[in-house]
């Protein structure tokens, strides 16, 4: 790369003050990573959450996670006391492969400090935990049985009959799967209709405080997730881009009832990996009809009201899998290779961390070029990178401000046991 870039300096909470003024009124702020593994992703993530949250509103973090295991976190740091022994004992919550995202020391932090900063708030004012993804089918459908139960209303049946439709396969979506590929019977009629049902019964009441919309929210949400989840694992029987679109359409959709829950002042933190929260029409995903959340949200909100942060390294380490389901491990991550966006930014820099503004690079020549940008998903194979782990990728376009870490190291998984429910293996090897 001929021109020099602009950069900022990247070395302690106080260097955030330029992302902070470029972030401005923008009513959600997502922030990226380029792999679940790495250790500086999350505390810089976390560092910038935390000024968001203190410093201009923002009212909840919602994360690539599982809906029901969130809410417990989100349950939990809203209460005045300490209920669940230590964070880490929390975060056992996260039981299914890859525990690690966020079963971590780095998350074990964050949750000490919502809880922390949360009992100096009104109930109304304390800050919320989210899940945004949609791989909970069973879990969800448990959840939604305990809630109806406790009801004592016409939804029991209709949830019970969408608990029966799917207990054949064992609690395994890939069976499920496998299995309706081959018949025409599945399970859509009786998720969409638990979905009414619930729906139905909540219309009829009025809630009772923060905890009770929270939980009828849940309950709802829950439902929604069978629905969606359905809708997943049938698309996975048509390949492409099917299954991607109706995961991130459903995280967008979460995003969006979230923020009507919470009031139209919400202000909202996304946590997800660079192939979600980086606009995909500024990327090789756009080839293939992909879309994703960052994508949806600037569509849905407006540019000006959206603000994307994405996150690279040169070098180091990482947490992941050799295989889907494997036990994870520390690996090395390689130096970026030659053209990459990472080498040209090791290059500049000379192995200094800095934040860089898109405002600022817009008008750089090579940088309206796609340029390989680095993605390291819970899969990884270091000797195979360079055949699949690089999304060419417009950077100033993709996202509105970038956080470069030239030197990281792997994340701290707590000692969590994955049970032995896993979602499919269809994450893409970037993701």
């Amino acid at each position: 790369m001929k021109a020099k870039l602009p950069t900022h300096p990247l070395r302690t909470a106080p260097d955030l003050d330029s992302i902070l003024q470029a972030i401005g009124d923008a009513r959600i702020v997502l922030l990226g990573e380029a792999s679940h593994g790495t250790s500086e992703y999350y505390t810089w993530r976390a560092a910038l959450s935390k000024r968001l949250i203190q410093e201009k509103g923002f009212q909840f973090i919602a994360v690539e996670g599982d809906w029901p295991d969130c809410f417990e976190v989100n349950a939990a740091i809203k209460k005045d006391e300490v209920t669940y022994g230590t964070p880490a004992k929390l975060l056992r919550t996260f039981n299914r492969w890859p525990t690690w995202m966020w079963g971590n020391w780095e998350i074990a932090g964050l949750v000490d400090w919502l809880h922390t900063h949360n009992r100096q708030q009104l109930i109304e004012k304390r800050v919320g935990f989210y899940g945004l993804d949609v791989y909970s089918l069973w879990e969800s459908l448990q959840e939604i049985l305990h809630y109806v139960e406790k009801q004592d209303d016409g939804a029991v049946q209709a949830a019970q009959q969408a608990f029966r439709c799917f207990e054949p396969y064992g609690n395994d979506p890939q069976e499920y799967a496998q299995a309706i590929a081959f018949v025409s019977d599945d399970c859509q009629d009786e998720v969409n209709e638990m979905l009414r049902a619930l729906r139905q019964q909540t219309a009829a009441q009025q809630p009772d405080g923060l905890a009770d919309r929270e939980s009828r929210f849940a309950a709802d949400q829950n439902a929604l997730v069978a629905v969606n989840a359905e809708r997943y694992y049938r698309a996975m029987l048509r390949g492409g881009s099917a299954s991607w679109n109706v995961r991130d359409e459903h995280m967008m959709q979460t995003l969006t009832r979230l923020l009507d829950l919470h009031g139209p002042d919400s202000k909202a933190i996304i946590w997800e990996h660079n192939t979600h929260v980086g606009d995909a029409r500024y990327t090789d995903m756009r080839r293939e009809d992909m879309v994703n959340v960052g994508q949806l949200a600037r569509e849905a909100y407006g540019r000006e009201n959206v603000f994307i942060v994405g996150f690279g390294s040169y070098q180091g380490s990482v947490i992941a899998s050799r295989k889907w389901g494997a036990t994870p491990e520390a690996m090395t991550v390689p130096a970026a290779p030659r053209h990459s966006w990472e080498h040209q930014l090791h290059q500049q820099l000379n192995g200094e961390n800095a934040l860089l503004l898109s405002s600022e690079l817009r008008g750089i020549p090579d940088l309206q070029q796609p340029l390989d940008h680095r993605a390291i998903g819970v899969v990884y194979r270091p000797e195979f990178e360079r055949f699949g782990n690089y999304v060419p990728s417009i950077i100033p376009d993709r996202y509105d401000a970038f956080l470069f870490i030239d030197q990281t190291q792997a994340l701290h998984p707590l000692p969590t046991h994955p049970d032995e429910h896993n979602p499919p293996d269809l994450y893409p090897s970037g993701e």
